[in-house]
């Protein structure tokens, strides 16, 4: 959250707080700005009292006059100066961590309720009872979940012949879409990332009992590509010219699940290490808005290609990700566990993360300014996965490929 609005309009802050249901409390950084004001006054004065004693003491020099008092004078003022710098400083600091744990502002769109926003397509239809993809995925003998227990614990997953396939398939047909159709530079990042560089997203300090931690490394796994593709250009100022900036890559995600004892332990909907495509944008803050809309879209467009009924909800302010000013969730259906599965979530983070990484943009005229950074699952997996195994199973047993797919598949058109 920008320091300007907790300084200039603290009650807005609150407000949003308070519609983010967020506990994190504002009135240590009001005091201290209060405070940090006074010595900067104070600061301000003592510099403009040592230049005009300095000035003194150039001119006795020059007309060779006694001036052992204006010297002292001056020296005191210059420790005085420096004293409240460091003080100052001290203030900024403390203040500008205090505001590294608030969460984004809230788009004036985004209440505190959620809503459908969006369906497309039909729930399939089955002449028989549809099985779960854990029974779908033992019986075809392409996902092996006890097999992952016995390497890795719980909550992960093997694929295994045909289900390796789909799954590499799914992954290298979105990244191709988003290349060739939408227009995305691919980016394949370290899945490996610094403290600043999640801290510049908004990860840290937030998430930080969700990631996995390296023992004795000063570093994460990655709980989704969006850090490392925003903070491509942390530090950095971008040419104008250089916008829309427009990222996307596939990696794979870890996130511990710390919070989420006792969902969704059966099968793959939940689980410690899933592969996810991501896409990334950076663009003027006036376009903003546009940008989420278009992304949005290019989700829902992957889905529509997969024949995926889904539906669109705009998440409420307190259930948006602290780094997003306004999220759209994205859920397909899947048959055979009966449920919405969340496959996608787009968001607009506003100025909130480049303002962190130090992201500028230099315009024409020489200023620079923040750029607006914007996230999209396009898409996730293994619910995606999960989906299409419910989806397209057919009485016989087997799975039908999605048309799209097939190319990705040598041609197969049901795994068997």
């Amino acid at each position: 959250m920008d320091i300007r609005l907790i300084r200039e309009s603290p009650d807005e802050a609150r407000r949003i707080l308070a519609l983010r249901r967020c506990p994190a409390e504002i009135d240590r950084i009001v005091t201290l700005d209060a405070r940090r004001r006074k010595l900067v006054h104070e600061r301000d004065s003592a510099r403009f009292q040592q230049r005009r004693v300095s000035e003194e003491v150039g001119r006795a020099k020059k007309e060779k006059r006694p001036c052992e008092q204006e010297v002292a004078r001056a020296r005191e003022l210059s420790d005085i100066v420096k004293a409240l710098d460091g003080e100052v400083a001290g203030i900024e600091s403390e203040q500008a961590e205090l505001a590294q744990a608030l969460p984004n502002i809230v788009h004036a769109s985004v209440t505190d309720t959620e809503e459908v926003v969006a369906e497309w397509g039909t729930q399939p239809g089955f002449e028989f009872t549809p099985l779960a993809h854990w029974d779908i995925g033992a019986a075809l003998d392409i996902i092996d979940l006890e097999a992952a227990a016995r390497l890795a614990g719980s909550r992960f997953v093997v694929f295994k012949g045909a289900g390796a396939l789909l799954e590499r398939a799914l992954v290298n047909y979105f990244l191709d879409t988003n290349v060739r159709r939408h227009g995305y530079t691919e980016i394949a990042p370290p899945v490996l990332a610094n403290a600043a560089t999640l801290a510049a997203t908004g990860q840290l300090p937030h998430l930080e009992s969700e990631m996995y931690a390296m023992r004795d490394d000063a570093l994460f796994l990655v709980p989704t590509a969006e850090p490392q593709l925003v903070s491509f250009h942390r530090g950095q100022t971008i040419p104008a010219p250089a916008l829309p900036v427009k990222y996307v890559a596939g990696t794979s995600c870890f996130r511990r699940e710390a919070g989420s004892y006792g969902k969704d332990v059966r099968g793959m909907i939940r689980i410690h290490q899933f592969d996810k495509v991501e896409n990334v944008r950076l663009v003027r803050p006036d376009q903003s808005d546009e940008a989420l809309e278009e992304m949005r879209n290019e989700a829902e467009s992957l889905l529509r290609d997969l024949g995926l009924a889904y539906r669109v909800k705009r998440l409420a302010a307190w259930d948006i990700a602290y780094q997003s000013a306004k999220t759209y969730d994205l859920e397909a259906w899947a048959a055979g566990v009966g449920r919405w599965l969340e496959v996608s979530s787009v968001s607009n983070c506003g100025d909130y993360q480049t303002r962190r990484g130090n992201i500028r943009v230099k315009g024409s005229d020489g200023k620079t300014f923040y750029p607006h950074a914007l996230n999209g699952s396009a898409l996730a997996l293994p619910r995606v996965f999960v989906a299409i195994l419910e989806n397209y199973q057919q009485s016989d047993g087997s799975v039908a490929v999605p048309e799209c797919l097939r190319p990705y598949m040598h041609g197969l058109e049901r795994i068997c």
